[in-house]
């Protein structure tokens, strides 16, 4: 898999995570929060093998500069 770099949160230094990246197979990664909230992981049924991140509002316009 190659990604591309879209776009790091210029609002979270010093390391500018959250973060964008689009793969070559037509998907995106992101970069941020972990969430370890029993409750919300409860809630969202996240299977084996699974995760999720949580970013903040700002980051989701950046998510057309990938297209």
């Amino acid at each position: 898999m190659r990604i591309k770099l879209i776009a790091a949160d210029p609002e979270s230094a010093p390391t500018n995570s959250p973060t964008l990246y689009k793969t070559d197979r037509g998907s995106w990664i992101v970069q941020g929060w972990v969430v370890t909230d029993p409750e919300v992981l409860a809630e969202m049924g996240i299977p084996a093998g699974e995760s999720c991140v949580e970013i903040p509002d700002r980051m989701v316009p950046l998510f057309a500069e990938g297209d």
